[in-house]
């Protein structure tokens, strides 16, 4: 195992910003600082948790920072792209908070400075690498128990916290839609479960029927995706009710020539307790399996990526690739309720 990274964090507009930083210590990582732009909601949830790491007043103190090998991102969903592409070009890899961009061109501006810079641009799609039920279902499939794999149908519930949502929640512009932002997970486990490198946006659709005096949020979005490797169902909304103990019932259910799993990622509802359910269906057996102590190899491996410049947490292309369907899903989706 590689040494570990000194790292820099921009951008604490959003929560995930905490998970990225807490996985990549409870490696050795170390932080040297962090920065962002005003006084955004999660700030303070972040001082709690990391009271070690201290503010700097300008983010080029971390991006002109030798010692610093890796920032990670938490910016507003639109500034993401900017954020990322100074950081590469001052020779910094990126480990960022889906999504990683909002428009097709941000995107291909990224493609350009990573082709250029020879820096890693990683997303920490965090339903896939911060969920242990994944890990241990992604060991079932490539253990064949469940044969080919067919299809996958993902679902990812949220709960909308109106009180606690910034300004720019609300704004399409800001976040890029509910395809972009959300589903961009759903994509990345239809990608990686079905072996696929390509896909077809075969049909597409957001909504706002819960929230039609707020026009820029979008709180309902659909995906039907097609490969030639299988076929993938998302739908994302921000419909969770008060009386759910989580922020979502967040399922995937992998279907396969010989069975099926099923995860219930961070509750059974009226079932077992606690997170990271995953069921296994196959002509020899039916079970179930408590999850939560499979590994997150994620972080380690984009820790020695960053050291041996190779690929093994989530290839580049994959990366790109999960960021163009959701965008493209974006762009030509159907819009429904208060959108129309």
């Amino acid at each position: 195992m590689t040494s570990p990274l000194t790292l820099g964090v921009i951008g604490v507009d959003h929560r995930h910003i905490y998970g990225q930083l807490a996985n990549m210590q409870a490696l050795g990582c170390t932080c040297k600082g962090w920065w962002t732009e005003g006084d955004p909601q999660p700030a303070a949830g972040f001082v709690e948790r990391f009271p070690d790491v201290p503010r700097v007043d300008d983010r080029r103190r971390l991006l002109d920072d030798p010692d610093i090998d890796m920032i990670l991102l938490a910016d507003i969903p639109v500034r993401r792209a900017e954020r990322a592409i100074e950081a590469m070009r001052a020779g910094k890899d990126v480990m960022t908070d889906k999504p990683g961009c909002t428009t097709l061109d941000q995107l291909q501006a990224i493609r350009d400075c990573a082709g250029e810079t020879g820096r890693i641009w990683s997303i920490d799609f965090s339903e896939r690498f911060e969920v242990p039920a994944v890990s241990h279902a992604a060991k079932l499939v490539a253990d064949g128990l469940i044969g080919q794999v067919v299809q996958t149908v993902g679902l990812g519930p949220h709960r909308l916290n109106r009180h606690m949502r910034p300004g720019w929640f609300f704004d399409e512009a800001a976040y890029g839609g509910i395809l972009t932002d959300i589903a961009s997970h759903q994509i990345d486990q239809f990608l990686f479960f079905t072996g696929s490198t390509d896909a077809e946006i075969v049909a597409s659709s957001v909504g706002n029927f819960a929230n039609p005096g707020d026009p820029g949020l979008q709180d309902y979005g659909e995906i039907l995706l097609r490969s030639n490797e299988g076929q993938g169902y998302i739908r994302v909304d921000w419909y969770t009710p008060d009386g759910l103990p989580t922020w979502g019932d967040g399922r995937l259910t992998i279907l396969g020539t010989e069975g099926y799993i099923e995860l219930r990622k961070y509750v059974d509802v009226a079932g077992r307790e606690g997170t990271d359910h995953v069921f296994l269906v196959n002509g020899e057996r039916h079970e179930y399996t408590q999850a939560s102590d499979a590994p997150l190899p994620y972080f380690a491996n984009l820790m020695n990526d960053v050291r041996d410049r190779t690929e093994s947490a989530m290839a580049q292309a994959h990366c790109f690739k999960v960021m163009e369907l959701a965008l493209r899903a974006q762009a030509q989706a159907i819009r429904l309720g208060a959108l129309q």
